[in-house]
């Protein structure tokens, strides 16, 4: 029989310690409701009382299958468990469960809290002790607990003692300052165990400030601990928390954890996960980290022609999972490091079919390394290179014609007497006999200026005719610029990465001397790669 292993997820809380971000109460009842659906077993949704969005999320919090906490600290000096209106607040929030945090290493309390050691043992028996009494689920941080061991043991574990002999469901070791390696983790966590406190009771919480988070966790587990504390996509203080998204697949998917270890997250729930990452960026406004294990966009990309190929007689040769189990997907990108076995593998993914002796794969392929030696890439723009393909093959229907635009950049007074900017741009396209004309302004819903790409983008796309309810659900999800040579030859790339409203992502490239130029092209790109993708005939 397989042990159970209990997920705690504190992206609300301590995710919203990350510099630069903060939830609004729709945004963290989306947030609980996608981690709900994942199978997370507590999900800590904030401090009530500690400022208004937490308290009035507590109020609107959704009905969940977890267990939601509330979180917050023991009993201040000089008051009583019972008449601490900062605890109060806390229980009042009415979560089957609730978190303490207390300080577990002596030179915090006598430092930090100026308090005798006694003392905070009793603010954390008494804490502990009340919540309990109130018929909740108490669970007690640890602060700084292994730094704590580290400087004096007996008194760290007695701060262990002190909530579990009044009755904590789980006490949860904080590796709060992130700077204690996995080996100490593991062999820390299997002290406590060996000096009382059963595994089947203990949490971890690990920070990244080494980059270690993730391992020092699974060092945890290892040792015993059968709580596992972390955030989606590694949000938190600093250098942010143990990663959920990396967590979850390695406990599912990796032996030994696989065969040993059960969690609430089905195999079905897990291909939502890339899903549930991507979900919480965008609530963000954040381009997804392309590296992320698992749950990333290069993180099953095969760019050399020798992996490639490998790949395609078996995949098993270079993915260490199938990316189907995660909800991502495999992609053999086109650069001048292809071959044809890239070629033909990229082709076939985007539903072309094409002989295998065809004489015109050699001219493709030619073409995509002459274009990337003038500063194309195409390993970061697969939508481009389709359509490039397209047009070699014949295959790209002719949807319309540019015929010309202009893009204005003026310096002006307001009637505040304020300078400011305005862009302008005009788009005439044909499509078929007729040539259309649009004009748009680049100015978002305060009135400010968003830069002359914002404007073309908002003109070409204002009216495409038979085509506009095609792309009527495009966005510009990330715009990136490189000069790709110095001096006086500088030529400009940029990557255009758009979504529309079924999570559709695709990334589109253009190159000029000109940014401008460069940036046309690429939304050009990006719009016909959209009317292809959703089959729209040619009017």
């Amino acid at each position: 029989m397989k042990e159970r292993l209990y997920l705690y997820d504190t992206t609300l809380r301590d995710g919203q310690q990350t510099q630069g971000v903060q939830f609004s109460v729709a945004e963290k009842i989306q947030i609980a409701r996608t981690l709900d659906d994942l199978g997370i077993d507590y999900i800590e949704g904030g401090w009530p009382g500690a400022n208004p969005t937490d308290s009035d999320f507590f109020d609107a919090r959704p009905q969940t299958r977890a267990t939601f906490t509330a979180f917050g600290m023991t009993r201040r000096a000089g008051r009583s468990a019972e008449n601490d209106d900062v605890l109060a607040a806390v229980l009042n929030a009415q979560t089957p469960a609730v978190c303490l945090v207390g300080k577990a290493h002596d030179f915090h309390v006598t430092t930090a809290l100026g308090q005798s050691l006694e003392e905070n043992l009793e603010a954390i028996r008494s804490s502990v002790a009340h919540a309990v009494s109130r018929g909740r689920e108490a669970l007690f941080d640890a602060e700084h607990f292994f730094d704590g061991w580290k400087a004096n043991p007996d008194y760290a574990l007695s701060c262990l003692r002190a909530a579990f002999d009044a009755g904590a469901r789980w006490i949860v070791l904080c590796d709060t300052n992130g700077g204690t390696l996995p080996a100490e983790i593991g062999r820390i966590t299997a002290e406590v165990i060996a000096a009382g406190i059963p595994g089947d009771r203990l949490g971890i919480h690990c920070h990244d400030d080494t980059g270690n988070a993730v391992a020092g966790t699974l060092a945890a587990v290892d040792a015993g601990a059968r709580q596992i504390q972390g955030t989606l996509n590694g949000l938190g203080e600093r250098c942010g928390n143990a990663n959920l998204t990396t967590l979850i697949p390695t406990l599912l998917l990796k032996e030994p954890y696989a065969s040993r270890f059960e969690t609430g997250v089905t195999h079905d729930a897990l291909r939502g996960l890339t899903r549930a990452s991507r979900m919480l960026d965008d609530i963000l406004n954040r381009v997804p980290l392309r590296s992320a294990p698992y749950v990333g966009a290069s993180a099953f990309v095969h760019k050399a022609g020798l992996h490639a190929s490998a790949i395609l007689k078996d995949p098993s040769t270079y993915e260490h999972v199938d990316p189907a189990l995660v909800g991502n997907q495999r992609l053999i990108p086109m650069s001048n490091q292809a071959g044809l076995s890239n070629l033909r593998a990229r082709l076939a993914a985007a539903g072309i079919e094409v002989a295998p002796d065809d004489p015109r794969l050699g001219q493709i392929l030619r073409q995509i390394k002459e274009r990337e030696d003038q500063g194309y890439a195409y390993d970061g723009a697969q939508a481009s290179f389709e359509l490039l393909a397209r047009r070699a093959l014949g295959l790209l229907p002719d949807y319309f014609e540019v015929k010309r635009y202009r893009v204005t950049v003026e310096r002006r007074k307001n009637k505040y007497n304020q300078m400011v900017t305005l862009s302008e741009a005009v788009v005439v396209v044909k499509i078929g006999d007729e040539k259309m004309l649009s004009v748009s302004e680049s100015l978002d819903e305060t009135g400010s200026d968003r830069g002359p790409v914002n404007a073309l983008a908002k003109a070409l796309a204002k009216d495409l005719g038979p085509y506009q309810a095609s792309i009527d659900d495009m966005k510009l999800v990330d715009f990136k610029v490189r000069i790709t040579q110095g001096g006086t030859e500088a030529v400009t790339r940029v990557i255009i990465d758009s979504e529309d409203g079924a999570g559709q992502r695709w990334s589109t490239v253009g190159v000029s001397a000109n940014i401008v130029d460069a940036s046309f092209e690429a939304l050009v790109e990006a719009i016909l790669w959209k009317l292809v993708r959703d089959g729209v005939a040619p009017a």
